[in-house]
């Protein structure tokens, strides 16, 4: 048993976790053998993820540093020194990405795609930018002057402004203006024509700089230039606790409250004159915890994400397209077959069409009377929703709980549960102060044979494109008497539900998998195999932790794979030296979790939607499920076991933040993801051989 000293000191807190995280996101941006615009969408996923990391999680800590309350003075000097260790990283980092965006843009160059700026243009390229001004960027920019601007921060923050010196000669004071550059009109990315096999981008902050004298023609000044800056703001909502109004209503209000929120991080261009600085820091109501950035002429860099392929595939990742399932492929009931045995599928390697098939299925057949599912992020056009709207019209009970308070995905939520209210669909908005965070689906049937879809991640057909996660369909009537019973507490939150097999949180899940972790140790000290694997985006419940630490303590081999956020400290003499942690930055966003006990040889398996954090275990409808089918569990196995012998995309995790890749000798290079890759699609291809032995047999 860990005292409390000890357990202090073995204990990383969240955020700082979560920058040694994002810093493994760069640091795939800095390697020479990922393909070269790889390495730009990962430049442009770690700006995104700081971006949104500075909204969340440091305006909750600059909130609880500022607060008043004297009973909070423990919290407040630990929110105070870890903004100081946050701030201290970030610098650290902004100077490695200038660094690595250089690199790589040499790198382009000799590739023969050039990043153009306003001053490196040629006559015919000149001319291409004033034409594209003329017809399409002029009428979309319009300049304030900065002594009209009250607050800068009644602006959205997720776009980048120039701040604008105009000069007169002969007169001593500039004037001063602010524009906002029109990226959702225009892109961030400006393409001029190919010329004799190079391709040429110039960034619209470089296009708008060329500009300038256009956009403030016939006012006479001699010089004028412009620096650009960017803000954060604090982008946790305040929502409405007045009971009369409903959840709706509450969220709609918090959402459109957002663009109110103050400035905690600013980034501005280190050649901006200093009276013009003060200008604009005097414009964005900054404090002393704010974080305050010099560095170069460009920001916003999560717009990396969409930097133009110039046709150029050989730059990317060779296309791994969904796989077919066998045994879930051709024209059979999806549904009979679910019924007959468990079935799963695992995106992005398999298609997630499986489950739009299955619900399409569902929403004609006259057997199915009822839909129940959650939903937590929905796609664009969603086939998920389209599919229940089309079983609402067909007369199923169709029984739909959304989460509102998907963080940034809000407006589009509600947006789609008012279009499946007007369908007839039964929409639940949650449950008050606890976030439905699970993802599960449940299809009665007249006959009673119903079955049940449980997965780790959102259903969502973008998401599966690029997510790893991994779907459970099964007709086993403990288990979906389970699923049908979570929608009952979500409907009845105060109402006594029961579950058999499923693990569910808030209730028991946290207390089972304490027992779970116990299990393990008494069995190791009674000689019988004792291990402990996981595959999880994020460990940071201290309960947990601290669990972990105890099995280890008694001799459980544990082996993790975690994704992001990760409190454990590895190699701690008499405290971590049975636990070893990796982590895999890749093409693909490891999703999936996935919980292997060793149960004294029984090897006791479960997937679901929680992370081991207080929120998932303490403060979300989550769900997680056994897996019984030899067959499934074997994958599972497999998938955990690939994940750790990754020497190519692998990483330690032991609490230092290195990030030191995995690299055992004498073994030969084992990527996880193209292993995966491989394997099923060696399955399908034995799956077709068997189908067409068994086609032949018949004919004979």
């Amino acid at each position: 048993m860990l005292d409390k000293k000890t357990f202090s000191k073995a204990y990383i807190e969240r955020d700082l976790s979560w920058m040694y995280f994002n810093h493994r996101i760069l640091q795939e941006a800095a390697r020479e053998d990922v393909p070269l615009l790889e390495r730009i969408g990962f430049l442009g996923i770690y700006s995104n993820n700081l971006d949104e990391f500075f909204r969340v999680r440091v305006a909750t800590l600059s909130r609880i540093a500022e607060c008043e309350n004297r009973s909070l003075k423990n919290e407040q000097a630990k929110a105070m020194t870890l903004i100081k260790q946050i701030n201290k990283l970030v610098k650290l980092y902004s100077k490695e990405f200038e660094e690595i965006m250089a690199r790589i843009t040499d790198a382009l160059a000799k590739e023969n795609i050039f990043i153009l700026r306003e001053d490196m243009l040629s006559t015919e390229q000149e001319a291409f930018i004033t034409r594209y001004f003329r017809h399409q960027l002029g009428g979309l920019i319009g300049p304030v002057w900065l002594s009209a601007v009250k607050q800068l921060t009644n602006e959205a923050d997720d776009n980048i402004f120039f701040a604008v010196e105009l000069q007169k000669e002969g007169k001593n004071n500039p004037d001063y203006a602010v524009i906002e550059l029109p990226v959702s009109d225009c892109g961030r990315f400006v393409r001029l024509p190919d010329n004799d096999g190079k391709s040429y981008i110039m960034y619209l902050d470089d296009v708008v700089r060329y500009c300038l004298p256009m956009i403030f023609a016939g006012m006479r000044y001699d010089s004028i230039k412009a620096y650009a800056f960017k803000f954060t703001k604090d982008a946790e909502m305040e929502l409405d606790n007045d009971l009369r109004n409903g959840m709706l209503q509450k969220i709609s209000k918090g959402v459109k409250s957002r663009r109110k929120g103050e400035a905690m991080r600013v980034s501005y261009d280190k050649e901006m004159p200093k009276a013009l600085v003060k200008k604009v820091m005097n414009k964005l109501n900054l404090d002393s915890l704010d974080t305050v950035l010099a560095g170069g002429r460009y920001y916003n860099h999560k717009d990396l994400m969409s930097f133009p392929d110039c046709g150029r595939n050989d730059l990317k990742y060779p296309a791994w397209p969904p796989l077919e399932k066998p045994g879930l492929s051709g024209n059979e009931s999806l549904i009979s077959g679910i019924q007959q045995n468990d079935k799963f599928i695992h995106v992005p390697y398999h298609s997630f069409d499986y489950y739009i098939r299955v619900l399409q299925e569902a929403a004609v057949s006259k057997q199915v009377t009822g839909i129940q599912t959650t939903l937590y992020r929905l796609a664009k056009n969603s086939k998920v929703v389209k599919a229940l709207i089309c079983a609402a019209k067909n007369g199923k009970k169709v029984t739909v709980v959304i989460e509102l308070l998907a963080r940034f995905d809000e407006s589009p939520n509600i947006e789609w549960s008012k279009r499946m209210q007007d369908a007839g669909i039964h929409v639940i908005f949650g449950v008050e102060g606890l976030k439905v965070h699970s993802k599960i689906t449940h299809i009665a049937m007249k006959n009673g044979n119903d079955i049940a879809c449980i997965s780790t991640g959102n259903f969502h057909e973008g998401n599966a494109k690029v997510y790893t996660d991994y779907m459970l369909m099964t007709a086993a009537k403990t288990i979906v008497s389970d699923v049908a019973n979570v929608f009952e507490f979500i409907e009845k939150p105060y109402s006594v539900v029961r579950f058999k097999e499923l693990l569910l949180s808030p209730n028991e899940m946290k207390r089972k998998f304490v027992k779970l972790i116990n299990d393990e140790i008494r069995n190791k000290q009674m000689g019988k195999p004792a291990y402990i694997r996981i595959k999880i985006n994020h460990i940071t419940d201290p309960v947990m932790v601290r669990k972990l630490y105890e099995a280890s303590q008694a001799g459980v081999d544990i082996d993790l794979l975690v994704r992001g956020n990760c409190s454990l400290k590895t190699g701690i003499p008499g405290v971590s030296d049975n636990i070893r942690i990796h982590a895999i930055i890749d093409r693909y966003l490891e999703h999936s979790r996935i919980f292997i006990f060793a149960a004294g040889g029984e090897d006791k398996t479960f997937i679901g939607s929680a992370d081991w954090m207080p929120r998932n275990l303490d403060n979300r409808i989550e769900v997680v499920t056994p897996v019984y089918d030899p067959e499934i569990k074997h994958d599972l196995r497999m998938v955990v076991d690939f994940g750790l012998r990754d020497n190519v995309q692998g990483r330690i995790v032991d609490g230092t933040g290195s990030n030191t890749m995995y690299k055992p000798e004498n073994e030969p290079p084992f990527r996880s993801q193209e292993k995966l890759y491989e394997f099923y699609k060696e399955q399908l291809v034995a799956g077709k051989d068997s189908d067409d032995n068994l086609n032949d047999n018949e004919q004979q």
